[in-house]
């Protein structure tokens, strides 16, 4: 058996990998929309105060960013994600509760968007479109049309706009990726992507009291009007066709995209079909499947995803082995992607976990371990900013990606069916239910423009 290490990897590949290997980001230069001012540094504002927006942002700063803003709708996540920081940032951010604020301000060269995910897309937009780059969690977009829309925006302004699908910038997904281009897998005609996690039923309870000074019509944003409800605004908006694809669309993003990478990014999916429901945990107040099994058909392969909120016994790598030399147990890892080759057969883990190519009777030829990838992730995008190269997750290279998830939702939306997709319009094919679902209606004070 053949152990790969990271060094290994980034020493043979002759040249240096897009935001692994990059000195300090602190800037002599200047950007090529402001002139830099005395710290030298890129300034950052925070949209979104919720437990991902301020590790990110803790993240941004351990690699030389300057926080400027911190924009949230919320006081008490305001303060909070500002203590957070503290110790890794002497000077305190300027609080905002209007995102507006920070795209008309020339102190602020990026946005990191951390919101709900109906804000991603209508954010980023609105970032581009006032000259700032972007870091956008994921899912990027609420829909199909708001994921083409963002790649629009992104070109016309000549922005550079990151999606936060960090295994694209772990040394060990890629050189996973390189192992597969030598062909010693064969042909890969089947790629199982699985997103099998524990969950439990889902009750909305009691709608509780608005907090002091906050604005749930701007939270509501582009989605129908609805009275405040605590257990939505605390994270119960996962459950919701109106704010998100479920736990599939989150969550499952990751594995999706690293599949696409692995097999060399083969664009859009020519059919889907779902097939599953709210089975496990019927009669809740949940909107989206506990359970839903969809099959994209490309060119040359099919990709099937499984997806669950139910087995207890089913775990995500954990902490210990993202941070040491160790492989998940294969069969529970919820997060995996298998790879079926006719020669060998590749299983690899997303956010570390490493991966493993075997052969009949289990036995492992080739292995190499993997790390939790956000620093290198992070890297690359405050590289981008100065070189203005497309990021490793890039905007257009995630479109595809993002279309996906977004496909699979709505084929179980229709009656869970099975579906034709042309690329080239972007649009289903003799199905007006599919195709309305493609685009949302937006509220009149939240449009997303049609002509970015």
């Amino acid at each position: 058996m053949k152990q790969i290490s990271r060094r290994q990897f980034l020493d043979s590949s002759g040249k240096s990998v897009a935001g692994i290997v990059c000195g300090s980001l602190a800037l002599s230069a200047a950007l090529p929309h402001r002139v830099l001012g005395a710290n030298d540094r890129i300034n950052l504002a925070l949209i979104g105060c919720g437990g991902r927006g301020r590790y990110l942002a803790r993240g941004m700063i351990e690699q030389g960013a300057n926080l400027s803003y911190l924009c949230d709708l919320h006081d008490g996540r305001l303060a909070d994600t500002a203590k957070f920081l503290s110790d890794v940032q002497q000077k305190k951010p300027k609080f905002s509760k209007d995102m507006h604020e920070l795209f008309n301000s020339n102190d602020i060269d990026a946005v990191i968007i951390a919101t709900p995910d109906h804000w991603h897309g209508p954010a980023a937009i609105l970032a581009c479109q006032a000259g700032k780059d972007v870091y956008v969690e994921k899912p990027h977009s609420y829909n199909i049309w708001e994921s083409r829309q963002m790649l629009r925006a992104a070109r016309k302004y000549n922005r550079i706009l990151q999606i936060g699908t960090q295994n694209r910038s772990a040394p060990y997904n890629l050189a996973a990726r390189e192992y597969i281009k030598t062909g010693k897998l064969g042909d890969i005609r089947l790629v199982k992507v699985y997103n099998l996690k524990p969950g439990g039923p889902f009750k909305l309870g009691d709608a509780g009291t608005i907090p002091d000074n906050f604005n749930w019509d701007t939270w509501l944003g582009t989605r129908p009007e609805r009275p405040y409800h605590q257990h939505i605004f605390n994270g119960g908006w996962h459950h919701f066709w109106d704010f998100s694809g479920g736990d599939l669309a989150d969550d499952a993003a990751h594995q999706i995209d690293l599949a696409m990478m692995l097999m060399g990014n083969p664009g859009m999916s020519a059919a889907v079909s779902s097939s599953g429901g709210r089975l496990q945990y019927k009669g809740d107040d949940s909107e989206v499947p506990d359970l839903l099994v969809t099959a994209f058909d490309f060119d040359n392969f099919v990709m099937t995803l499984e997806h669950s909120n139910y087995p207890r016994y089913m775990q995500k790598t954990t902490g210990t082995i993202r941070r040491n030399d160790e492989f998940p147990y294969w069969t529970q890892n919820a997060t995996r992607i298998e790879l079926y080759g006719s020669e060998l057969m590749m299983t690899i883990g997303r956010h570390g976990g490493g991966w493993q190519v075997t052969q009949s009777g289990g036995r492992v030829v080739e292995q190499m371990y993997g790390r939790f990838p956000d620093p290198d992730h992070q890297k690359n995008f405050l590289e981008c900013l100065i070189s203005r190269k497309k990021p490793n997750a890039d905007i257009e290279i995630l479109h595809p990606s993002c279309t996906l998830l977004h496909m699979a939702n709505i084929a179980h939306r229709v009656g869970n069916k099975k579906l034709w997709f042309d690329a080239q319009t972007e649009t289903f094919i003799n199905n007006t239910d599919a195709n309305n679902l493609i685009k949302s209606k937006y509220r009149e004070k939240f449009q997303v423009p049609e002509n970015v």
